[in-house]
C-alpha cells in the first residue's frame, strides 16, 4: 500500500472513533444536562463548551504539531478525550452539572486536536489524491454515525445512572484512538514547513480565497451545530423517545460523512465553487422540512439533509481553503481558519438552548437561514469575482 494511503486509512479510522465519542455526546449531554439543571435554558451549554473548547485549542494544537509533529500533537489529544469521558462519568453520577461541563468542555479540547486529521490527509496525498483524501479521512465518520448513539442506547441503562455508563465507554473508545494512533507513519515534514516563503498571516488571510473558504466552511459548521444542538432538546419538548432522538442523530450524521466516499470525486469533476452552492441549496431544503412539522419523519428528513448539505460545503469549503496558502504557512493558516471557525460555532450554539427552551423549534430554523444566504452570496461573489484569479496564483504545493 503506498504510504499516502496507509496514513489516510489510519486517520479515517481515527477519525471514525473520534466521531462515535463526539456523536455519543451529542446524543446525550443536552438530555443529561436538562435533567441535571435547574436552569433548563442552560441545557446545551455543556454541549455548546464542546465547540468552545475545540475553539480554544486550535491554534495550540496546531502550534504543537507543528514543533513535536503530527503523530504526537494527536496521541496527547486522544488522552484527552480520554480524561473528558472519566469527567463526564464521574459527573452524571454525582449529578454536578457544571463538573459535566467542564468535561464536555475538555472533550472541546480533544476535538481540537482531531480537526486536524483532514488537514493532515492533505499533508499526506499526492496533490491528485487530495480532494479524495479530505473526503475518506471525513467518511470514517459514517461507522462513527451509527456506533455512538447506539454506544448512548446501550450506556442509557449500562449503570444505574442514565447515561453514565456512555461515558464509560467514551473513555475506552478514546484509548482506542490513541492505540490506533501508533501506526500512523508521517515523513518528517519539518524542514518543509520551515523552509520557502512565508508570508504574513494578515495577508494571507486577506486573500479572497481564504475569506470565502473560512466563510463558508464557518456557517456550514455554525448552522450544522445550531439545528443539531437543539434537536435533542426539541424533540424532547414534542414528547418523543429517546430512541427516536437517538435514531434521528444517527441518520444526521450517517448523511454527514458516507457522501465522503465520492465527494471527493464530485469535487474534481465539478470543482468546489459548485459543491458548496449543491451543499447550501440542501441547506435550504432542510430548513424547509423542518418547518413543514414536528413529527420523528420531519425531525429525521430534516436532519438527514442537514448532515448532506453540510458534507459538500464543509468538504469542498476545506479543499477549497488549501489553495490559500504554502506548506511554511500551513500551521499558522490551518489555525487561524479552525479558530474563526469554532470561535463562531460556539457562540452560536451557546445560544441554541434559549432559542429552543423560549422560543421554539420554528425559530431556531428561521435564525439559520440569514447564515446560508450569506453563505450563498459569497459564493457567488467568488465565482464571478477576484477570488478566482487569486486562487490560480496561489496553490498550495
Amino acid at each position: 500500500m503506498r504510504a499516502d494511503r496507509q496514513n489516510v486509512l489510519v486517520l479515517s479510522a481515527c477519525q471514525t472513533l473520534f466521531g462515535s465519542c463526539r456523536s455519543l455526546l451529542s446524543a446525550t449531554a443536552p438530555l443529561v444536562a436538562y435533567t441535571i439543571v435547574d436552569e433548563k435554558a442552560l441545557a446545551t451549554l455543556p454541549t455548546s463548551l464542546i465547540i468552545v473548547g475545540t475553539a480554544l485549542s486550535t491554534i495550540p494544537a496546531a502550534m504543537l504539531m507543528r514543533r513535536l509533529g503530527r503523530r504526537t500533537g494527536f496521541i496527547a489529544g486522544a488522552a484527552v478525550g480520554a480524561l473528558a469521558g472519566a469527567i463526564c462519568l464521574a459527573a452524571t453520577i454525582a449529578g454536578d452539572f457544571w463538573l459535566f461541563a467542564a468535561g464536555t468542555l475538555l472533550f472541546g479540547v480533544c476535538s481540537g486536536f482531531a480537526q486536524l486529521y483532514r488537514f493532515a490527509a492533505t499533508d499526506v496525498a499526492a496533490p491528485d489524491y487530495r480532494g479524495k483524501a479530505i473526503s475518506l479521512v471525513l467518511a470514517g465518520g459514517v461507522v462513527a454515525a451509527f456506533i455512538g448513539p447506539e454506544l448512548a442506547k446501550e450506556g442509557e441503562h449500562l449503570m444505574p445512572i442514565p447515561f453514565a455508563g456512555g461515558y464509560a465507554l467514551l473513555t475506552g473508545v478514546s484509548l482506542l484512538s490513541v492505540l490506533a494512533l501508533l501506526f500512523l507513519n508521517l515523513p518528517d515534514s519539518k524542514r518543509v514547513r520551515q523552509d520557502g516563503p512565508r508570508r504574513p498571516l494578515k495577508v494571507v488571510m486577506a486573500q479572497p480565497v481564504f475569506i470565502v473558504s473560512t466563510l463558508v466552511a464557518t456557517i456550514a459548521q455554525g448552522v450544522m451545530t445550531l439545528l443539531m444542538t437543539a434537536t435533542p432538546i426539541a424533540m424532547q419538548e414534542c414528547n418523543h423517545r429517546f430512541a427516536d432522538t437517538a435514531f434521528v442523530i444517527e441518520w444526521h450524521i450517517f448523511a454527514m460523512f458516507a457522501p465522503g466516499f465520492f465527494t471527493g470525486l464530485l469535487i474534481a469533476r465539478f470543482g468546489e465553487i459548485f459543491m458548496i452552492q449543491a451543499g447550501i441549496l440542501i441547506q435550504l431544503i432542510c430548513v424547509g422540512v423542518a418547518l413543514s412539522g414536528t413529527g420523528v419523519e420531519e425531525f429525521w428528513l430534516s436532519l438527514l439533509l442537514l448532515g448532506l448539505g453540510w458534507n459538500f460545503t464543509f468538504t469542498a469549503a476545506t479543499t477549497l481553503i488549501v489553495h490559500a496558502y504554502t506548506p511554511a504557512e500551513r500551521d499558522a493558516t490551518q489555525g487561524a481558519t479552525n479558530f474563526i471557525i469554532y470561535a463562531f460555532v460556539a457562540a452560536l450554539s451557546l445560544s441554541s438552548g434559549a432559542l429552543v427552551h423560549y422560543l421554539g423549534w420554528m425559530w431556531v430554523n428561521l435564525g439559520a437561514l440569514p447564515l446560508i444566504v450569506l453563505s450563498g452570496a459569497a459564493t457567488l461573489w467568488h465565482s464571478g469575482g477576484p477570488g478566482r484569479k487569486r486562487l490560480a496564483e496561489t496553490p498550495a504545493e
